[in-house]
């Protein structure tokens, strides 16, 4: 409790696309249920990744009101079809998104990769796997390995396999979070902090991000 205002975070990780609705139908109906108990409003955010079966996570956060009256809220049911058009729409957003993603001159193939590290595509899949390295799937382009994962040295950064453990071992949330700014990192993003060597900070932001705190 800090400030009158309690906060629960939920951080759900959708293995399927399919799960998407029933996920989010399920959340909506717990914040019903939690408002109608304690009497205050409860509101929850959907952030959609690029992938669009990477993990979604939903801060469900309780604000008291202004008077002693319970907030009324109304069962709405099934998803009507205007939610049903927003989430047709965010996934479209997605699809988009990671095509521009992986479009880009910084990513590289399996190949491109392997010829960089001086080594094979079966050895870079395999680091890729075990979280030693980062590829992002782009679906019809196959898996695309940023170039800016590698240190001075030309290795790939060795904070790779943790951020893929705390982060559910998905790769677009690995990507996010290193391309993201983070007030945790005084407003850099996590790649410019592993450049700089601040490993042992960009992994405190990263637990950070993955127990659900706001940043």
């Amino acid at each position: 409790m800090a400030g009158g205002v309690a906060t629960l975070s939920f951080t759900t990780k959708l293995p399927a696309q399919a799960d998407f609705k029933k996920v989010l139908l399920e959340r909506y109906q717990e914040a019903i249920a939690r408002s109608r108990k304690i009497g205050h409003r409860v509101s929850f955010r959907v952030e959609v990744d690029p992938a669009a079966d990477a993990q979604t996570i939903t801060p469900v956060e309780e604000q008291p009101i202004a008077s002693d009256d319970t907030f009324p809220v109304e069962d709405a049911g099934m998803p009507d079809a205007e939610l049903e058009a927003a989430l047709a729409g965010a996934r479209a957003r997605g699809r988009k998104r990671v095509a521009e993603i992986v479009a880009g001159e910084e990513m590289l193939s399996a190949d491109a990769f392997a010829k960089l590290l001086g080594t094979s595509r079966v050895t870079v899949n395999a680091r890729r796997q075990s979280g030693q390295v980062l590829g992002i799937d782009g679906a019809k382009r196959g898996f695309r390995f940023p170039v800016w994962q590698l240190d001075k040295d030309g290795r790939p950064f060795g904070a790779l396999p943790a951020l893929h453990a705390m982060l559910g071992n998905s790769a677009w949330a690995v990507y996010r979070f290193l391309v993201s700014r983070h007030g945790a990192l005084d407003g850099r993003t996590g790649l410019q902090a592993l450049q700089k060597g601040d490993d042992a900070s960009v992994l405190a932001a990263a637990e950070g991000m993955a127990r659900g705190d706001f940043d």
